[in-house]
């Protein structure tokens, strides 16, 4: 198990850029196997949780090939059917939360596949229910193989319906849109997922003869198609990458700027890290932030406390309020960080509280955070990342903390972050990984 160890204190300045957005190439990937063309996709992260998924894709029997750093080719011409039901496929998808989305176009296709309950992020339940529904609703039948610890999923035709989501789940509308693409018939899905990734993936499937209308909204109509041919896609910069650069940006006092954000699809991303009282400036499709000395968290107009919770998309994105809540812990004023989505994120706050943070911690869903106003510098810890954003929020309070930290359990960092010791230190970090 690897570890970082940081010397806080030391301010970052210059450029950086950030990665391919994790969350979207995820999807894209999966939908390579809805047609035997060949699918080039730019611009992926070099990060475990996207490289395993391309190890899987070779191991059930499509042809990768790197044309250059960060563009990879996928042809899906030839499926292993057999390996797809082997005791390797299933521990496989068990360790990576993105192999739910595979369900969607291997049924599409091929009329049936297997799934194991996909791993990742300890942060609470994370139900499939709205994956599961909205697939049956098509048409497929879902059976729990007790002994493969494994669902089965199979039809004999996908017929296009209306539904509605229970839940507004972006890798649940994914993965329905998928299966949907290529079904029989007109699928109308409401309370649908409008994130600016499943737009990507909306997009690139209609590049590649689907017909699929309302995206960016919540209603999306996908008239079914025989067949889709090959296209090619570049992914969007990661907009929690850009979220987590802003964060270490202020609580290091640094002067820094963000270069090719896709400014146009950060949505509330850029006004919520301003309620905090960071200054950030759109310079073309850059994000440049000053150096300042001190930050002040806003108050509702009526003077009553600020409360940041997550939403789904337009609202803010629940990765990053585990950043949030470590800035907030230095600026001049209180903040209710809500995590409404998600049950068990805010319970990495006990490390910071070891740090010298002032925060009480609600309940699961709720933390209220006294800024410092840099009266005094948390202090340096030892400390374990209990998942990617919690593990990136660490790594920021160390970055700005007195002494040397050490964080354990990176490989949780690696999942959603290429590179990042490195990328920082050509900036002015210090950060050593042992």
């Amino acid at each position: 198990m690897a570890s970082f160890v940081i010397e806080g204190g030391h301010q970052l300045s210059g450029e950086i850029h950030p990665q391919g957005a994790k969350n979207e190439v995820l999807q894209v990937i999966c939908a390579t196997l809805l047609t035997p063309d060949e699918v080039t996709i730019h611009n992926i992260p070099n990060i475990l949780d996207v490289n395993n998924l391309i190890q899987l894709m070779r191991d059930m029997g499509v042809t990768v090939k790197s044309k250059k750093i960060g563009s990879y080719s996928f042809k899906a011409k030839q499926i292993d059917t057999g390996y797809v039901e082997s005791d390797d496929f299933l521990k496989k998808c068990a360790n990576l939360r993105g192999s739910v989305m595979l369900i969607g176009p291997m049924l599409a296709r091929f009329g049936k596949t297997i799934i194991a309950k996909p791993g990742g992020d300890k942060i609470g339940r994370r139900r499939l229910d709205t994956h599961f529904i909205g697939i049956q609703n098509l048409g497929a039948q879902f059976s729990y193989n007790e002994k493969k610890e494994a669902y089965e999923v199979s039809a004999e035709e996908l017929k296009g319906t209306y539904m509605l989501l229970d839940e507004a789940s972006v890798t649940g509308t994914a993965n329905i849109v998928m299966a949907a693409v290529l079904a029989k018939g007109t699928t109308t899905i409401y309370n649908a997922a409008c994130e600016p990734y499943l737009q990507q993936l909306c997009n690139m499937l209609n590049r590649m003869g689907a017909r699929i209308q309302g995206i960016a909204s919540n209603l999306l109509t996908i008239e079914g198609v025989e067949s889709l041919h090959g296209t090619e896609h570049t992914i969007l910069p990661d907009m929690i990458e850009v979220g987590s650069f802003i964060g270490m940006a202020a609580m290091t006092q640094s002067e820094l700027t963000i270069k090719n954000v896709s400014y146009r699809n950060l949505g509330i991303i850029p006004e919520s890290f301003r309620r905090l009282g960071i200054k950030l400036e759109q310079r073309g499709d850059d994000i440049y932030i000053p150096p300042q000395e001190t930050y002040q968290i806003e108050s509702f107009i009526d003077g009553s406390i600020m409360t940041i919770a997550d939403a789904p998309w337009p609202g803010l994105t629940p990765d990053l309020l585990s950043i949030m809540l470590v800035v907030a812990t230095q600026a001049k004023g209180s903040v209710l960080i809500h995590q409404k989505m998600f049950e068990s994120r805010l319970f990495f706050v006990d490390k910071l509280i070891d740090m010298g943070a002032q925060i009480i911690l609600c309940d699961p869903h709720r933390a209220v955070v006294i800024g410092h106003n840099r009266v005094f510098r948390l202090k340096a810890g030892n400390m374990t990342s209990p998942d990617i954003r919690a593990g990136i929020a660490l790594l920021i309070a160390a970055m700005s903390a007195e002494g040397v930290s050490r964080i354990h359990n990176i490989e949780q960092i690696d999942r959603g972050y290429q590179d990042i010791e490195r990328r920082l230190n050509s900036i002015g970090a210090r950060i050593a990984r042992i």
